[in-house]
């Protein structure tokens, strides 16, 4: 069985809640500050894409422990 990676599963967490927070961010400066709603929006759409990259290396990893399982039989 294939042991999780909590920290990188952690990680991917926290990435996930600054997110979160970044489109807060912007949804309160939209009316009164474009230019910081457009950037909460950017850091936003970066931290998905980390939380994102994160938990498909997890997956990769059951993916090949589970085909290696898979060639042992």
């Amino acid at each position: 069985m294939t042991q999780v990676d909590t920290n990188v599963l952690k990680k991917a967490e926290a990435s996930a809640t600054i997110a979160k927070d970044m489109i807060t961010q912007a949804i309160e400066q939209s009316a009164s500050n474009q230019t910081l709603c457009e950037e909460a929006l950017k850091q936003a759409s970066n931290e998905i894409s980390q939380a994102q990259t994160m938990v498909k290396q997890v997956q990769s990893s059951f993916q090949a422990a589970a085909q290696a399982q898979q060639q042992t039989k």
